[in-house]
């Protein structure tokens, strides 16, 4: 189980504070916050994160703080929820860097594939970074917004419309992608990456514009998506997908300073809770998605090396590429892959 193997991880940014001190809940100030995503609103992964994140400063304030939710894009798209919170449309938004990889090109190093084997492990290197890190520096503090906390997903999968999956299949097909560095990941393997948000990819399968997806297996029926898909692979490492929900600068210091103490702690409880539960619905979704009929199995041995070796090089061309464009690419690669903590 997920859960049993979280204490034998290094992760000391995630244990930082495992509870809210008692201190927190007196005299806080009163105040209201909106809150904006693209989850479905009975959706797990939003449960697991921005559900518990509110419920935990709730408790935390007293009740001094309180939200106003707007799941399932009803304030705005998923791509441009950055936008929205820096405009103060929404105080506190989901920000997925895939979705605007124009303004944070460097979160893409969470997209590449072979870094991290979970959920857990691979938040502890980007929240890291993300909080006090290079990335807190280069895409937080220069997009003005504040990291409340963040998620990654498990590691992704190829899923289609298709009967079964194989490499030699893949050739042509017109894959979903969550951001750039998944992008190349998808033309190592000779597919035609097309750049979707989640909330966009039901539409897009119906419709034909896409034949398959390189999705995170814990979220295909959240979507609805085991209604469209037939098959897909299972144990393939095809890079995640970092998310956060943010609060920009501007609304961040009109916060009391209490109110603030309050957010930061919940935060860190947060980070914590949703990779563990992350890690652990990852064989129940599974499980169900065959008892919707899909046919998951992993690859060949063959085919399995075949990725291994076309997708060897997607890292250090990430890297390089944005090198390339005078930015730190190969800085944060390194800096991801240091911070991450090794599994005992």
């Amino acid at each position: 189980m997920a859960r049993s193997r979280l204490p034998r991880l290094a992760l000391p940014v995630l244990l930082a504070s495992t509870l809210l001190s008692g201190s927190a809940v007196a005299q806080v100030t009163r105040t209201a916050l909106r809150v904006a995503d693209h989850y479905p609103a009975n959706a797990s992964t939003a449960n697991y994160t921005i559900k518990f994140f509110m419920d935990t400063v709730r408790e935390a304030s007293g009740g001094a703080v309180t939200f106003e939710y707007y799941p399932s894009e009803q304030l705005g798209k998923a791509r441009d929820m950055l936008a929205l919170t820096q405009q103060g449309v929404t105080d506190i938004g989901f920000i997925a860097p895939a979705y605007v990889s124009d303004k944070m090109p460097l979160s893409g190093v969470a997209e590449l594939p072979g870094t991290y084997s979970g959920a857990c492990q691979a938040v502890a290197g980007y929240w890291k970074l993300a909080k006090q890190g290079i990335l807190a520096d280069r895409e937080f503090k220069t997009n003005g917004i504040r990291p409340l906390f963040a998620y990654l997903l498990q590691p992704y999968q190829i899923l289609t419309r298709r009967p079964g999956i194989d490499v030699a299949g893949l050739r042509g097909l017109k894959l979903r992608s969550g951001g750039a560095a998944m992008d190349v990941t998808v033309r190592h393997l000779d597919g035609t990456p097309i750049r979707l948000g989640g909330a966009d990819v039901y539409s897009a399968l119906s419709r034909g514009t896409i034949d398959g997806v390189v999705f995170p297996l814990a979220a295909v029926r959240e979507f609805k998506l085991d209604e469209l898909l037939r098959a897909g692979t299972l144990g393939e490492n095809l890079g995640g997908f970092a998310s956060v929900y943010a609060i920009s600068e501007k609304r961040w210091n009109a916060l009391s300073e209490d109110v603030r103490k309050v957010l930061d702690e919940a935060g860190e409880q947060t980070v914590l809770h949703a990779c563990t539960l992350l890690e652990a619905e990852e064989q129940p979704a599974v499980d169900r998605l065959r008892e919707a009929g899909l046919v998951l199995q992993p690859l060949s041995p063959a085919d399995h090396a075949k990725v291994l070796e076309a997708l060897r090089p997607v890292q250090s061309e990430w890297a390089t590429g944005l090198d390339a464009r005078g930015l730190p690419g190969s800085e944060v690669l390194r800096a991801f892959l240091a911070a991450l903590p090794q599994p005992r």
